[in-house]
């Protein structure tokens, strides 16, 4: 008796699934920015463990002498994902029609960014047991609170002095469009008109303490981070985009549905510091 397989029948009986590297279909993810991509995750259940190592000192020894033994601390933090999705449901008459496909790719893309970029700064922690969705990374126990950035850069100076005594080096500032808008407008002094990262006239350039600026809505209020983005490890997976005609097959219409499964945490918190803006009164 013949065994009908994906490789015997037709398409519409085996529905493709495509994959695509995160990076090519949605660059602005923020994980993609703000981390170091250590792996590859599929399922709630396995974690992706990262061996990272606590120095021990190293100092000066006489001539001859014996050197004393270090003992630096072998250590590992643990990555759990949780899995973005949207399944868009459109007649088929809908789905044929111009550039609905297109357009629908594109609205997908965009809702699957918005989502993730949310996530990976701000969600809450699972109750434990559970694991998943990971905890955004402002929500990560021991991150440094830099206090609030008022009149002055100061206290953002202090804040890029503290990650880099730590042994860090910051490769974001993210800011939320308020606390931007509100550092755009900090004044050379209390009498002038010009602006203390701008001109005023033409759009600052998106650089603070020659540290690229990242503005995300993904940051609430007048919220700000300083990254270094290697002191947050990541795990990313493709984004999978499946058309099905056959779930819906009873009212003529098309699924459309994309995942996207990521996870991330920090192994240093004290190379990552939040902040706020305080606007100029």
């Amino acid at each position: 008796m013949a065994t009908e397989t994906t490789l015997t029948s037709t398409d519409a009986w085996s529905p493709d699934v495509t994959g695509y590297a995160a990076g090519d279909i949605i660059p602005d993810a923020l994980v993609l920015q703000c981390s170091t991509v250590l792996g590859k995750i599929e399922g709630d259940e396995p974690l992706l463990r990262v061996a990272y190592i606590d120095d021990a000192a190293a100092d000066f020894v006489a001539e001859g002498a014996v050197i004393p033994e270090a003992d630096p601390s072998l250590s590992e933090v643990t990555v759990a994902t949780g899995k973005v999705a949207q399944l868009v449901r459109l007649s088929r008459e809908q789905y044929v029609n111009g550039q609905a496909a297109g357009k629908l790719s594109d609205s997908v893309r965009r809702a699957v960014t918005t989502r993730a970029n949310q996530a990976f700064l701000s969600q809450a922690a699972p109750t434990a047991p559970a694991v998943t969705p990971p905890a955004g990374i402002t929500n990560v126990t021991g991150i440094t609170s830099g206090g609030a950035v008022a009149g002055s850069l100061d206290k953002l100076v202090d804040i890029v002095a503290g990650i880099e005594t730590a042994g860090g080096t910051p490769s974001q500032v993210l800011l939320s469009p308020t606390a931007w808008a509100s550092l755009c407008k900090f004044k050379t002094g209390t009498s002038s008109a010009q602006s203390l990262i701008g001109a005023g006239v033409e759009p600052a350039q998106r650089q603070l303490l020659g540290v690229p600026v990242v503005v995300t809505s993904a940051l609430t209020g007048s919220n700000g981070l300083v990254i270094d983005r290697a002191a947050v490890v990541s795990a990313v997976g493709d984004v999978m985009i499946a058309t099905s005609e056959e779930v819906f097959f009873a009212s003529d219409s098309v699924a459309v549905r994309c995942t996207f499964r990521f996870g991330a945490t920090v192994v240093k918190p004290a190379r990552v510091a939040k902040f706020t803006v305080t606007a100029p009164s």
